[in-house]
């Protein structure tokens, strides 16, 4: 008896000491009040996040519309966040401000200095890349960063029922920072768009939220909006949690299918997104394609398999 007790304890110290220590940078907006509703997937990405034994949130900046996520994201870790507490910091207000410091920057740098980290990175690239630029030497403690960005040579944007297509909302807020991560020599995967538009969430799929909670019936009302603007624009009630993907292929790598070390570039052609940027006629496109030349090689993940869509949702039913 004496040896399992030894056994099992050397196992369940193995596995708190593979937990993977990631940084959680997002641009979060769930519940936001607002003329338009906004996305969800940041919040469902933060609770998924939270229940995941596999990593370890060492901190959380934001970016964009920071004094609104600020409170809210606190409220989720109260709900949610059962181990250690998590530092939240104000990161870059509007994405727009490359190069200047701000408490998310120097809480991270501060926290790459004691420990090597993987990065989450659900919005644009301003702090992180804010980060890179501004100190180069912490570059070495960056294990990989996972970014909700990007595409295939070619694909439009184009959830739902091929009513209109949108873009890629993390990389055209700011071309700037996203061309300083791709300089650097930080290994990164991409995940965003494609491998997200294989899964959908519903209003069926939400049954296993338990409205007698405060925390399940927060979520469950926060998310009818972003519903309600999906179906008008798209046909479809429900929506792609995006950052779900650029989370699960850290925590669930064997869920996607990936190009790997592929080519990435930016090409300037005409815009596919009039719909919704009727004065940009041509913009940047973020590409992958094996045929680039390019130096700057990354990972990509193409496709969510079967099974993910349902870990996400067996996931937030999980009550810690």
């Amino acid at each position: 008896m004496k040896i399992k007790i030894i056994a099992l304890a050397l196992l369940l110290s193995a596995a708190v000491q593979a937990q993977k220590k990631v940084w959680f940078d997002t641009d979060i907006m769930i519940g936001m009040p607002d003329k338009t509703a906004r996305e969800v997937d940041d919040g469902f990405t933060l609770i998924m996040a939270l229940k995941q034994p596999q990593i370890e949130i060492v901190g959380i900046s934001s970016i964009t519309y920071v004094d609104y996520s600020f409170p809210i994201i606190n409220k989720i870790l109260g709900w949610h966040n059962k181990g250690a507490a998590i530092p939240v910091y104000k990161g870059s207000p509007n994405a727009d401000d490359l190069g200047v410091e701000n408490d998310g920057t120097r809480a991270l740098y501060e926290a790459l200095k004691k420990e090597k980290l993987t990065i989450l990175a659900l919005g644009p690239m301003t702090n992180i890349a804010t980060l890179i630029q501004n100190h180069p030497d912490i570059i070495p403690q960056i294990e990989k960063i996972s970014i909700c960005a990007a595409r295939t040579e070619g694909l439009p944007f184009n959830p739902g029922n091929g009513k209109l297509n949108v873009f890629d909302y993390n990389y055209e807020l700011d071309y700037k920072s996203m061309d300083v991560v791709l300089n650097s020599s930080i290994p990164l995967v991409f995940a965003g768009y494609e491998p997200s538009s294989y899964t959908h969430i519903g209003n069926i799929d939400l049954a296993s939220l338990d409205q007698s909670l405060e925390a399940d019936k927060w979520l469950f009302d926060a998310v009818q909006p972003w519903m309600d603007k999906n179906e008008k624009y798209f046909g479809v009630r429900g929506f792609i949690p995006f950052d779900c993907s650029t989370l699960g292929v850290i925590t669930h790598p064997e869920y996607f299918t990936y190009y790997k070390d592929i080519p990435i570039k930016v090409n300037y052609r005409k815009n596919d997104a009039l719909e919704v940027q009727p004065h940009t006629p041509y913009k940047n496109f973020l590409e992958v394609s094996y045929k680039y030349k390019t130096k700057r090689k990354v990972d990509y993940a193409i496709r969510a398999l079967q099974g993910f869509e349902e870990k996400i949702l067996e996931t937030m039913s999980v009550k810690n």
